[in-house]
């Protein structure tokens, strides 16, 4: 089977429940593949929706969804509602249908060909491969394109600093005194800021941002328009993210950049497996108060299952 062929004899379908950043963990695969993938938006019925994955016995109307022949080649799938979707598909397909399904999906990673996790779950088996964070669309050539796409940035005085800022979440909390003590510890970098918060991070804490952190080498990004990330990332000689999102510090390690993890309140099991695996890479250090540059070799975990695929499915 040859991909360069594609457009006629090969098709590919991507099935999540609709969230922006698992589809896009999907699409980082595609994207390695050089794939433009069929996207579907899954949705169950009862008692599927609230039993998924463990129910299992799957028909045509477990789904609102409707899914219909003919069958992809590949299925790639992530979230727990897609679970019983991939099983169906697997079964209407005869099996021809190769399923790959990222994160760990709670159930035996037997009812997929492959199944992709990050290095901090605990998932392992023969048909398991482990990644060292999520996956995401970001390349070298696209940071390249999203450079030229925000010219601002790159005007503002070097060094350039990406301050990408979550909030609070299951496990962590972005407290005002936390805030507070940040903004006075970028105040004092001798840098220019590019600055993002989240939903997540609260009006309060907001607030406190926009009022300390103010001046002609000061980016805030503050929702209007079209989201800059991408350009930020680029533009930056380091990389400050908080520690509550898996996502955004595995997007400033695939750029190979210096990243520095602003610490938040709280923790788990799960967030400290996933830092030191990174701290062990060398692709992450604690931020104290400094900048320093150093060097690791970035992610590139969708590009890394996507070479997985290509073996198991013997596709060039």
């Amino acid at each position: 089977m040859n991909l360069s062929s594609k457009t006629e004899n090969f098709s590919c379908w991507v099935l999540t429940e609709g969230m922006v950043g698992t589809e896009n963990q999907c699409l980082g695969v595609t994207d390695a593949l050089g794939l433009t993938p069929h996207i579907v938006k899954i949705k169950l019925n009862q008692p599927w929706k609230f039993l998924t994955p463990w129910i299992g016995f799957e028909q045509a109307y477990t789904f609102e969804t409707l899914l219909n022949a003919p069958w992809p080649d590949l299925l790639i799938t992530a979230g727990r509602k897609a679970i019983p979707a991939a099983r169906y598909i697997k079964k209407k397909s005869g099996g021809k249908t190769f399923t790959v399904h990222l994160q760990d999906p709670k159930c035996s990673p037997k009812n997929f060909d492959l199944v992709a996790v990050p290095h901090h779950d605990a998932l392992r088996g023969k048909n398991v491969i482990v990644t060292d964070g999520a996956c995401n669309r970001l390349t070298a050539e696209k940071l390249a394109q999203a450079k030229k796409e925000f010219a601002p940035f790159g005007i503002m005085p070097a060094p350039r600093v990406a301050v990408l800022i979550g909030g609070n979440s299951r496990t962590h909390t972005l407290t005002e005194e936390k805030t507070r003590q940040l903004c006075q510890q970028l105040q004092n970098l001798n840098a220019s800021l590019m600055i993002t918060a989240s939903r997540r991070t609260g009006d309060s804490n907001i607030k406190i941002l926009k009022h300390e952190l103010t001046g002609d080498n000061i980016y805030f990004w503050d929702g209007a328009g079209e989201n800059p990330y991408h350009s930020i990332l680029a533009h930056a000689d380091y990389i400050m993210v908080t520690s509550d999102s898996v996502s955004m510090i595995s997007d400033a390690c695939t750029t190979g950049k210096p990243v520095y993890i602003i610490e938040l309140d709280g923790r788990s099991n799960r967030f400290d497996r996933f830092h030191n695996h990174l701290k062990t890479l060398g692709a992450t250090r604690s931020f104290d108060g400094k900048l320093e540059d150093f060097s690791y070799i970035a992610l590139q975990d969708a590009k890394n299952i996507a070479n997985v695929v290509k073996t198991r499915m013997r596709i060039t």
